[in-house]
């Protein structure tokens, strides 16, 4: 049986996304148009449209794992950073590019930055194979933030942090505004920090569970 994944994707975003108060036009529709299966490894599709996060890289460490964020998180995150049709967005541990070509559908321009190598190869070829064309894929370390095409609009950062690096906050533009989840698990904050004039103000939005991002991670205390 072939799923019907325009089907689910409206299931997807009557479900699970309107239910949690995303309201925003802009980014319902972007989950109704970009085909999440397109960013998912071939034999996980049929997980495409559940609302949990999907792993796409294990590593080592659980830590160090990478996943595609549940649709109801991104969807909050998306809408809380107001992205506006003239806005230059970087998105911070891009993945596979699924995010990415959420905000194509209402940002401006998109910087997509992804250090493990093999989903930097993902998002650039399936980005590329769907036309999504106001997306670039670039290479780098992710807690450096991509200084060179800043600075930016909107930078969001996909997965719970520890710490966000002084240098990133370098790269907001004056009224910028960076949406972040800090802390792990049932006790993670989803914030968005605003650049004023040189001043960076924070307000806390909700609390938020999602997976961690490598990059962003304290290094655990030693204990005697």
């Amino acid at each position: 049986m072939v799923a019907d994944f325009a089907e689910l994707r409206r299931k997807m975003v009557d479900n699970q996304i309107r239910t949690v108060d995303v309201t925003d036009l802009s980014v319902l529709e972007a989950f109704l148009t970009v085909s999440r299966e397109d960013f998912i490894p071939e034999d996980m599709r049929a997980l495409s449209y559940l609302d949990t996060d999907i792993l796409l890289c294990s590593e080592q460490s659980e830590a160090s794992a990478r996943y595609l964020m549940a649709p109801a998180s991104l969807a909050k995150l998306l809408q809380l950073a107001a992205v506006k049709s003239s806005d230059i967005v970087l998105d911070v541990g891009a993945n596979s590019g699924y995010c990415a070509a959420l905000l194509s559908k209402f940002a401006g321009f998109v910087i997509a930055l992804e250090a493990n190598k093999t989903l930097l190869k993902r998002a650039a070829e399936t980005l590329e194979r769907n036309q999504y064309n106001n997306v670039v894929v670039v290479h780098g370390p992710l807690e450096q933030g991509y200084a060179v095409e800043g600075p930016y609009d909107v930078i969001l950062i996909e997965g719970s942090v520890d710490f966000i690096p002084e240098y990133i906050f370098d790269q907001m533009k004056n009224y910028g505004r960076l949406v972040v989840v800090e802390g792990h698990g049932n006790a993670g904050v989803a914030r968005i920090y605003v650049k004023e004039d040189g001043i960076i103000s924070v307000r806390r939005a909700f609390n938020l569970a999602v997976k961690c991002l490598p990059g962003f991670l304290k290094a655990p205390d030693f204990v005697f």
